[in-house]
């Protein structure tokens, strides 16, 4: 398949663990990915090792949290690549504490970058697919946005925040041929995760029925699988990728 021909796919928060795997995956599956950035010096870095690795990527600078810096980067992309068929909001950051200590930037900047990003990315793109009766939005949420999670109430109530707005858009979109799905991973084996002391890794693990963090080819898989032409009939739903953790 030409270049010319191919679904373009647009993943926020590219340039991190789960990120990466899915850049690497969707172009692998045949898609032209485009990766959003906000850090240039990061970015040059992690296309270089990524170009290097074979993946032909393209970056896009973007603040996902500012709805004028999104619309700029969509319609630069639009214009240089084309429309994009699929949108992964994946972008997301954590500013743990408990609820008693929180201050209002810590719950201001993980809702702006968890929940608020995903309105402004998918308001800038919705509105084409409509148009073109074809597109996909997939929502990366978390299992602590099920469950809830100690000293996570401004991750866990963004994450939670996903799923309503996943059900409610998915109905409203879906005669248009746009489906929307959110996916909930578990505990995932990125450098962030690895990077945590490993008695407390341990007693992560010790919850996980399977025995084992996910791995983040795992995730990835799932992304590319609902990026699919051929997943038109799933829409409104959650995927649970966890091992076992919190099922329901």
């Amino acid at each position: 398949m030409d270049k010319q021909s191919k679904r373009i796919v647009l993943v926020t928060g590219a340039t991190g663990g789960l990120g990466t795997a899915m850049c690497k995956e969707l172009y692998t599956d045949g898609f032209h990915v485009i990766a959003n950035y906000r850090n240039k010096q990061k970015a040059d870095e992690w296309q270089a090792k990524i170009n290097a690795e074979g993946f032909v990527i393209d970056m896009y600078e973007g603040d996902v949290t500012d709805y004028d810096s999104v619309g700029a980067m969509i319609a630069k992309i639009e214009a240089e690549v084309g429309p994009i068929d699929t949108l992964v909001n994946n972008a997301g950051i954590t500013r743990d504490i408990r609820f008693s200590k929180m201050s209002k930037e810590d719950w201001d900047a993980v809702i702006a970058t968890n929940l608020t990003s995903v309105f402004n990315c998918t308001r800038h793109v919705i509105n084409g697919m409509m148009e073109r009766k074809y597109g996909r939005i997939i929502n990366i949420s978390s299992v602590n946005g099920q469950r809830g999670q100690f000293g996570q109430a401004n991750y866990s109530a963004a994450k939670a925040g996903m799923h309503g707005f996943t059900k409610t858009l998915a109905m409203e979109v879906a005669k248009y041929g746009v489906t929307v799905n959110t996916i909930s991973p578990g505990y995932i084996g990125t450098d962030m995760v690895m990077a945590v002391a490993e008695k407390v890794r341990e007693q992560i693990v010790s919850q996980i029925p399977m025995g084992r963090l996910g791995g983040t080819e795992e995730v990835a898989h799932l992304v590319s699988f609902l990026a699919s032409e051929k997943t038109n009939f799933i829409t409104g739903a959650n995927y649970s990728i966890n091992g076992g953790q919190h099922v329901y």
